[in-house]
């Protein structure tokens, strides 16, 4: 190469770098943001922009997606700055002053990761499925209620159609719906959308109505006892994409005590199920009752509607596994009452997925399908394990059920 092409592929690659350096200087204020607050914003490019006023501290960090970005100080005490560009949908996001992790004083709250905390919605191509729209409203019903099993009072939330006021003789199917490990009952509600996902979908005729239920399902792996040898101590609980409930050996030596899941089946079949039932204008059989999860509560899922196939005839896994052909063939009243199962993930999660988790989640649901249930399997397109992608499911699932 010559002195004067060499020094023309340099100033090539320093452009290029400039040039990607550059942000693009449309940001608007976010839909996440506390009324009246500006910040943080979102521009079309998908960066994230924030600013909080901190003007005793030294540093100050943008923690999203993974990575943190440093902010820089004005000379009025405001920290400023922006991400690289992001995934379209929904992130928990926090700053980092001084070492210490905290909310974005001007964002709305979302529980994730096991706190409340910042989140943030990025403009998605397809976000119209859960936009806020003027069509017939549903309700969001906030109940509290006594759980006899666990000897507490308990709160969950439940989706109403927007015709379940107006016509009062008229009964409806019930979709039992949980959120994923480090998250609650507000999962679904507030990052989730499900309610205006479900209005638009009924309004448009694509899905028939029906009551859902979001109830706290969290768990987490009991602690050893102080002193425990290291043989007695259970593996520690990692993040449940694709992996397998009921204590099957996973990679790397893991593996899920067998009846991790009881605790909340328990809640679930002995004291939110017939809460429900009595409550509201219910269809109170199986054949109009499912279950469906994110990751730990997909897993949640299977491993409830395998042991209670006389309670659920169709369920959702959204990044938690699947239901293989061995798992319908080892019982008969489940594999027999099935109406429907169905199987999503995000496109990048099967493209990083690891191969010690078990079998290829797409053939396993087509394997299914050829036995003769109605299987199907979705895949949402550029996304990861994520809200956009569980939107997505539902957006999906919703349009099969109770059909």
């Amino acid at each position: 190469m010559t002195i004067d092409r060499f020094i023309l592929s340099a100033a090539a690659i320093l452009t290029a770098f400039s040039a990607a350096a550059q942000v693009k200087e449309d940001f608007v204020p976010s839909p996440n943001n506390q009324p009246g607050k500006q910040y943080p914003m979102v521009n079309s490019e998908r960066c994230v922009r924030v600013r909080v006023n901190a003007p005793e501290a030294k540093s100050v960090k943008l923690d999203i997606g993974g990575v943190k970005y440093e902010l820089t100080k004005d000379a009025e005490g405001f920290w400023m700055g922006e991400s690289a560009p992001q995934d379209e949908g929904f992130h928990y996001y926090q700053l980092n002053i001084d070492g210490a992790d905290v909310p974005d004083p001007s964002s709305l709250y979302y529980y994730g990761a096991s706190r409340w905390g910042s989140g943030i919605d990025v403009p998605a191509a397809d976000q119209d499925f859960y936009a806020l729209k003027n069509v017939p409203q549903g309700q969001m019903r906030e109940i509290y209620y006594w759980s006899e099993f666990n000897q507490a009072m308990r709160h969950c939330f439940v989706y109403t159609p927007a015709d379940y006021d107006l016509n009062p003789t008229k009964r409806y199917p019930v979709l039992y719906l949980q959120h994923g490990g480090g998250e609650n009952e507000y999962g679904w509600p507030q990052q989730g959308r499900t309610a205006q996902i479900m209005d638009n979908l009924i309004a448009e005729g694509k899905a028939v109505p029906f009551i859902i239920v979001m109830e706290n399902g969290s768990w987490t792996m009991p602690r050893p006892a102080a002193g425990a040898p290291q043989a007695q101590r259970p593996a520690q609980q990692q993040r449940p994409q694709g992996q397998r409930p009921q204590g099957q050996r996973q990679g790397g030596g893991f593996q899920m005590p067998s009846n991790w899941a009881d605790g909340f089946a328990n809640t679930l079949i002995k004291d939110v199920i017939p809460m429900i039932d009595k409550r509201f204008r219910t269809i109170a059989d199986k054949e109009h009752r499912a279950m469906a999860g994110l990751s730990m509560g997909g897993m949640q899922t299977k491993a409830i509607t395998l042991a209670h196939p006389e309670v659920f005839s169709s369920l959702g896994i959204f990044s938690g596994g699947t239901i293989t052909v061995d798992d319908a063939a080892s019982n008969k009243e489940f594999r027999d009452g099935l109406k429907l199962v169905f199987v999503s993930f995000g496109s990048r999660e099967l493209e990083n997925r690891n191969p010690a988790f078990g079998g290829d989640p797409k053939t396993e649901t087509q394997e299914l399908a050829k036995t003769g249930v109605n299987a199907h399997f979705y895949v949402s397109p550029g996304t990861a394990h994520e809200w956009q992608s569980w939107r997505r499911s539902l957006y999906q699932f919703a349009q099969l059920l109770f059909r």
